[in-house]
């Protein structure tokens, strides 16, 4: 019994001793497997950074596209207008030339319309109860208009009696001036139809810039003048 106590003892000894010599070897290959799984999530790093900076530059390349895609829209509207001396800091110019009254059997009455300022006097005059159209001509530069816009309010003694608001559309710039013919309306009739009225025309567009704002007066009668 006495040598197997001292074989029990000398067991786990001798395992120690020899687990402890091979200690070294299993600490170095873990140094290296780790060594390897950092090299290699490094290498996973730079792989990522690289697919993102090329999602970037996908994103980046979307740009010019929506950039053509608007040159070729205005292209077509322009039509043949050089794209060149149309720049995207250019604001629109309307400039309104003229209003023309239109009513079956007559000449129409052709009114310029001023510059500057407010027609002075009386601008013109129509017959009670007659169907007539209001037409208008003018010139687009510069740059593209988008959605420009005609309202026209009516007083008679102060009193608010008619509004109107029409969309007249886009247009492009051209030499030649544009014609808009308003619907057809009839003036009112009768004692109290008759009279001076006054009225505020205005040219708007789609921000809310202002080409024409001018006030007036015309009167009603029983006959043209």
């Amino acid at each position: 019994m006495g040598f197997d106590d001292d074989k029990n003892n000398e067991g786990p000894e001798t395992e120690t001793q020899h687990n402890m010599g091979k200690t070294p070897i299993a600490e170095e290959s873990g140094d290296e497997h780790e060594t390897s799984l950092s090299r290699h999530m490094s290498e996973s790093s730079i792989a990522v950074t690289e697919d993102d900076d090329d999602d970037v530059d996908k994103k980046i390349e979307l740009g010019p596209q929506d950039d053509e895609s608007l040159r070729r829209w205005k292209e077509q509207l322009l039509g043949s207008v050089d794209m060149n001396s149309v720049g995207e800091t250019l604001e629109p110019e309307v400039k309104i030339l003229s209003l023309s009254i239109k009513s079956e059997g007559r000449d129409d009455i052709v009114l310029p319309v001023p510059e500057t300022g407010d027609p002075k006097g009386l601008w013109f005059t129509l017959k009670e109860g007659s169907r007539y159209r209001l037409m208008f001509t003018f010139q687009v530069g510069h740059n593209i208009v988008s959605g420009l816009k005609y309202t026209n309010t009516v007083w008679k003694t102060g009193i608010k009696v008619d509004s109107t608001k029409e969309m007249v559309g886009t247009f492009s710039p051209q030499a030649e001036p544009y014609t808009h013919e308003m619907p057809e309306e009839t003036t009112p009739s009768g004692l109290f139809a008759r009279g001076t009225y006054s009225a505020k025309t205005k040219f708007v567009d789609d921000d809310n810039k202002i080409y024409l704002d001018i006030n007036y007066t015309f009167d009603i009668r029983k006959e043209w003048l």
